[in-house]
């Protein structure tokens, strides 16, 4: 697996200009790690960081201050065709959140550690841990159901405390994204 099939793209950018504080809001507004800063021509120049910006903030004593002058520099960059192995080597070994990915010396997307760990999870995995914890609150912390995935298809196994409930539990289990479809199963139903 390489760069450009897990990066995100196109790549939300700051330039050396941009105020800190508009900067800070892409941060949070996108939940990244970093946002490239880019030249006029569309290259890397540095790497504005959640770190760079509590820097900012405690060295710029209420004055506002723009991104180059706090942004890290030089900045690590990848290709697109550059190994997830690779990157998270880079990553592991020096401390990094996101690179960007460079292509002809311009900014074609970000890889985040975040991006390193999709490929982990298998699609039903994520909709199995969304819908049990939701069961789990539900049954308050108590371990009535067991639950399995295939393809989106949900089967929500143990007892159901009369026929309201197991509507319940088939609509709580409708809620959660990349559901198909919902069966629940009695306890004595699974000894079949």
């Amino acid at each position: 697996m390489r760069a450009r099939e897990i990066m995100t793209s196109p790549a939300v950018t700051a330039d050396p200009d941009t105020p800190v504080r508009e900067a800070v809001a892409l941060l949070i507004e996108h939940g990244f790690a970093g946002l490239p800063v880019v030249d006029a021509d569309g290259r890397v120049v540095g790497l504005f960081t959640e770190y760079d910006a509590l820097h900012g903030a405690r060295e710029g004593n209420g004055v506002v201050t723009t991104v180059g002058q706090v942004m890290t520099k030089p900045v690590e960059v990848v290709s697109p065709e550059t190994t997830v192995v690779a990157i998270g080597r880079r990553m592991l070994t020096d401390r990094l959140r996101c690179l960007p990915v460079v292509e002809d010396g311009v900014v074609v997307g970000v890889v985040s550690r975040r991006d390193l760990l999709r490929p982990l999870v298998r699609h039903d995995d994520a909709i199995a841990a969304h819908l049990r914890a939701l069961l789990s609150d539900y049954a308050g912390h108590r371990g009535r159901w067991t639950v399995e995935v295939v393809n989106g298809a949900v089967t929500v196994s143990g007892t159901f405390t009369d026929q309201a409930e197991r509507g319940v539990i088939t609509a709580l289990a409708r809620t959660v994204p990349g559901v198909s479809e919902v069966d629940c199963r009695s306890a004595h139903t699974m000894a079949r």
